[in-house]
């Protein structure tokens, strides 16, 4: 013992193996914390990852405080550069043009004097020297009309009224159907909330209905576009590849959560509202629909209900999975030739679609080079995540098997030029609803697209 201190050889054995042991089961535990935590920061990390680029979050997010944004994108095999916002190289501008015939005319002429003193009212015309058309709306006020009906008493005892004019209710006050129609357009159109709706028709026409008389028109309308409703959902049964999306929102004026599902075509868009159950799916997922489905490979679209269709994975949603693993995993080149050869198809399909209408499918020669960097990248990316430990591999584990298993739902769109390769069409149909705020719900509703 050294000033009170004992010294290590001076322990009694059993003593010594004990402390030891309690040093040990000490280490194990920091050991077992330090793996959770960094497994919990691995998680956060990921977390503060997604942005538009690696998953499905809008590109509205890709700002929030903390959220990094999309860096490190593809570029495509071709060699062009990152697809940009705005007009693309090639895509056709937009002027003012100049009419031929204008709806006003107004002339000026010169007046006053000239340098040398005389009027130039008396001066020679050389005729028009310069023209200038600007296009103007004529000032909106909104105007009250007053139809009085007059009654007739016959000879003969009886009284007769005039009839209402069309359009107008049997009520002292009313609005007319101009005003219910802009109130319409604007909020299932540009997905104006009420109050606001009813806020710009203040502005423009200088009368303000009432947020609950807005709010009515939806169901009125909803009533009214019943017919051509069913006439939408009848089409896309008949059509031979339909994208299918689902988003949250809140309706109504408690703001109760419900989904909005949306099955839709280049021409028509049809809308349910429900969650995100079986029971909601089986009703959404048109009964009578037999072609293809395109979809983000959410679990109730693969429903044993539903195996009497094709499908085709929303490209889109892969090659956003694949920047996650190309991200997560920045030395594997699996993810970026799997990407890239997604892209080269999606361009060989585009390619050969704008051809012409006798063309049914990519040519063999142009698809053969992308189909076999596709395969590889995905035999190599499953070689290299089997049997790996950890949250990331299995995810990206899980995606490279569906990409080996279901070939034939992931490049559909490659043998049959009828199917798009995204579901990006639904996506732009539900975007409205996602970036509305306050909107009632407007699950009755059917727009053509």
């Amino acid at each position: 013992m050294i000033c009170g201190v004992r010294r290590l050889e001076d322990l009694p054995r059993e003593e010594l193996v004990e402390s030891l042991r309690r040093a040990l089961a000490e280490n194990e535990e920091l050991k077992a914390a330090n793996a959770e935590l960094s497994e919990r920061l691995a998680k956060l990390e990921r977390l503060v990852s997604r942005n538009s680029g690696n998953s499905s979050t809008p590109p509205s997010k890709d700002d929030d405080l903390g959220r990094k944004p999309p860096v490190g994108r593809v570029k495509p095999a071709t060699g062009d550069e990152p697809r940009k916002r705005g007009k693309q190289r090639g895509a056709p501008g937009f002027h003012m043009a100049f009419k031929p015939v204008a709806d006003e005319y107004h002339s000026y002429r010169p007046a006053g004097t000239c340098e040398c003193g005389r009027d130039l009212a008396d001066a020679r015309d050389l005729g028009v020297v310069a023209r200038h058309q600007q296009t103007e709306i004529p000032e909106i006020t909104a105007k009250t009309v007053q139809h009085d009906r007059h009654a007739a008493y016959c000879a003969c005892g009886r009284t007769h009224t005039a009839p209402l004019p069309e359009g107008v209710p049997d009520t002292p006050t009313s609005f007319g159907p101009n005003l219910v129609t802009w109130c319409v357009y604007l909020m299932v159109v540009h997905s104006i909330p009420v109050e606001r709706c009813a806020d710009i028709l203040e502005s423009l026409t200088g009368t303000r209905p009432s947020d609950g008389f807005v709010h009515h028109l939806l169901y009125r309308a909803a009533a009214a576009v019943k017919q051509a409703n069913r006439t939408i959902y009848t089409l896309l049964t008949l059509a031979h590849a339909v994208s299918v999306d689902e988003t949250p929102l809140r309706v109504g004026p408690k703001k109760v959560k419900k989904y909005l599902l949306v099955a839709c075509t280049e021409l028509y868009t049809w809308f349910m509202l429900g969650d995100r159950s079986l029971t909601t799916f089986r009703k959404f997922i048109l009964p009578d629909l037999t072609g293809v489905i395109v979809h983000d490979r959410y679990c109730n679209y693969d429903n044993v209900d539903f195996a009497h269709l094709a499908h085709q994975l929303c490209a889109q949603h892969l090659i956003r999975d694949l920047e996650d693993a190309a991200e997560c995993s920045p030395t594997a080149t699996w993810p970026v030739q799997i990407q890239r050869a997604l892209k080269d198809l999606i361009h060989a399909a585009n390619t050969a679609r704008a051809a012409g209408p006798e063309a049914t499918s990519v040519p063999a020669a142009l698809a053969a080079p992308a189909l076999r960097a596709f395969n590889q990248g995905v035999l190599v990316g499953l070689k290299e995540l089997a049997g790996k430990p950890g949250d990331r591999p299995a995810d990206f584990l899980a995606l490279l098997t569906v990409l080996h298993t279901r070939p034939g739902d992931v490049l559909r769109f490659v043998t049959d030029l009828r199917v798009p390769p995204t579901s990006n069409q639904a996506e732009r149909d539900l975007r409205p609803a996602k970036i509305s705020v306050n909107r009632p719900g407007v699950g009755g509703l059917a727009l053509v697209g």
